[in-house]
């Protein structure tokens, strides 16, 4: 049978991955880029950044197209649909906020770079970082399955929720619809009716696409009606600024880090100083593979996971090559989009589009006319997404250590808050400081801890205290090298007393504030909690009540409602 890789339905499929690619890039650029010093300029992430970024999709889309023909030739079936893959939403904030601003800032702050080489000490980090993430998500695909044997699924996605409330939900909530809510409600109102709540528009029109359209209306009536009625001293939004001055595409730029001047190897020893906060991702995605694979599989599209997950990690290597800073992975809504209809002409034509518009720059025209309100309302669309599957995906009776995990990303939430309100300057008072650093312990690390603190938590609410034993030893041995808990102001792997050297020499006033939170007291913090739950695991206990194999409820506790056990609904 002749396979019909193109039809209507790969119109709407396209721009739904269409959009979901370009916003996540356009998310990098809002969230990295401004006019302060420890910002990055538009320009230098256009010309730098998102070429590289580009071209892993390009690379990516056109295997997974090349393996729907495969498929459709072995199985002579008509009907196949190619596999997703986009750049990954939680790790493009968590490199953001976590890599390349600190890694700029680090770059001013102590190699003491102009701020054009400083931007590129820490683009030089990102890529470093993305092609180590490659060749990590290479060589340990075909262990993806064990990882889901050993690591509980509250500890995976538990990492995964906290990014998407904290970071992909709240921040764009924060930065973009808020300042602006006439533009973002509007947005936002769209995309929950469309994509949380499912409701079809007219002629089947794209919710992404439909709410990105309305932003931009509202926006420029808005425009209008503060030309018409602004003598009158109020203003429904503020006025169009000059577009940042945004240089052509310079094919030098992508190639630039090959050049002998680059100081390689401070850009790899600090980029491995980041690899606690980038090899979770790497493990989500991997894992996300698998569960995208057996999804397209349950939709009739049987695909080699082992395939699927070498070219995500062919696909990250090569961004990272090339100069991008974000990694791929597959995306979960593969049955999706074969209900709209959808079969190969859509990842081929995302390929080529998200490929060739972001190597020659034509996204600038997209920065100099959409508003960050138009465009965030589908990040919070995304960071829901992203929690109510975490929750779809497991088990009733381990919703509190998904409720775990979420608590050191809430700590970085709150110590960003206060760097953002009051910039490099300490708090005055002895408290503040005090608070300041309990935030820093908590925050620094915070997707490893909240993945080893979920899993502890998830083994222990199935009985099995000496795997949460092993869990929280682990997490032990994590904070001793500060690799979680770390006490200075930005993660940095280490032995405590180079630790604690580094602290007394950066920030000496925060030194009576942290002498009782160092690596020795966490270590040995979690060491007493390993001890407590290995002498609790020889203690013979009671049978606990019967529990419904179902869903994890016991007997006498109240029903879950209908919505909190009915299967996950699937992203446009």
């Amino acid at each position: 049978m002749r396979y019909r890789w193109a039809g209507t339905g790969d119109v709407n499929a396209f721009f739904g991955l269409m959009l979901d690619n370009v916003t996540v890039m356009l998310s990098l650029l809002f969230v990295i880029t401004g006019d302060s010093p420890g910002r990055f300029t538009p320009g230098f992430v256009m010309t730098h950044m998102i070429p590289g970024t580009a071209l892993g999709v390009l690379m990516g889309d056109l295997v997974y197209s090349w393996m729907a023909f495969r498929l459709a030739r072995k199985t002579g079936r008509s009907d196949v649909t190619a596999m997703p893959l986009g750049l990954d939403t939680p790790s493009t904030f968590g490199v953001s906020f976590l890599v390349l601003l600190p890694a700029l800032q680090y770059g001013q702050a102590q190699l003491h770079l102009d701020h054009e080489r400083a931007m590129e000490f820490a683009w030089h980090v990102g890529l470093m970082l993305l092609a180590l993430i490659g060749v990590f998500k290479v060589v340990a695909a075909p262990l993806g399955n064990a990882v889901r044997r050993l690591v509980p699924r509250a500890g995976l996605l538990g990492s995964l929720a906290a990014i998407a409330l904290t970071l992909i939900a709240f921040m764009p909530l924060w930065e973009g619809i808020a300042p602006l809510p006439v533009v973002g409600l509007a947005a936002l109102t769209l995309i929950l009716v469309t994509l949380v709540a499912h409701r079809e528009l007219p002629f089947k029109i794209p919710g992404a696409l439909a709410a990105v359209v309305l932003g931009f209306v509202v926006l420029q009536a808005c425009w209008g009606l503060d030309w018409a009625f602004g003598g009158y001293g109020w203003h429904l939004a503020p006025m169009r600024a000059d577009p940042h001055p945004l240089p052509p595409w310079q094919p030098a730029a992508m190639v630039s880090f090959y050049g002998a001047a680059a100081d390689w190897w401070g850009v790899l020893s600090y980029a491995l100083t980041k690899l606690p906060v980038a090899l979770p991702f790497a493990l989500a995605t991997i894992v996300g593979g698998i569960d995208c694979t057996e999804s397209a599989a349950a939709a009739g599209d049987e695909y080699d996971t082992r395939t699927i997950l070498l070219t995500e990690g062919a696909a990250s290597l090569l961004a990272g090559l090339l100069g991008g800073v974000i990694q791929t992975t597959p995306y979960i809504g593969h049955p999706a989009y074969k209900k709209m209809g959808g079969r190969t002409a859509y990842t081929l034509a995302t390929a080529l589009f998200v490929g060739t518009a972001g190597f020659f720059g034509w996204f600038t025209m997209l920065l100099d006319w959409l508003p960050a309100a138009a465009m965030f309302p589908i990040l919070v669309f995304v960071g829901l997404e992203i929690t109510a599957q975490s929750f779809h995906a497991t088990p009733v009776k381990h919703y509190p250590a998904l409720a775990l995990a979420v608590l050191p990303a809430l700590a970085y939430l709150a110590a960003l808050a206060m760097k953002m309100a009051f910039g490099p300057a300490l708090p005055a008072a002895e408290d503040g400081r005090a608070l300041l650093q309990a935030l820093r312990c908590l925050s620094n690390g915070f997707l490893i801890s909240g993945l080893l603190w979920a899993a502890a938590l998830a083994t222990l609410l199935d009985g099995r205290l000496k795997a949460s034993a092993a869990f929280l030893a682990t997490a032990g041995g994590c904070a001793f090298f500060g690799v979680i808990h770390s006490p200075l102001a930005d993660e940095r792997i280490g032995l405590p007393y180079t630790v604690l050297v580094q602290l007394r020499d950066e920030a000496p006033q925060m030194w009576n504030a942290a002498i009782s939170q160092t690596p020795y007291h966490w270590a040995a913090a979690y060491g007493i909690c390993a001890l407590i739950l290995l002498g609790l695991s020889y203690v013979r206990q009671d049978s606990p009540r019967k529990e419904d194999k179902r869903d994890g409820i016991r007997d006498g506790d109240a029903a879950p409602s209908p919505a909190a056990v009915s299967p996950p609904s699937l992203p446009e």
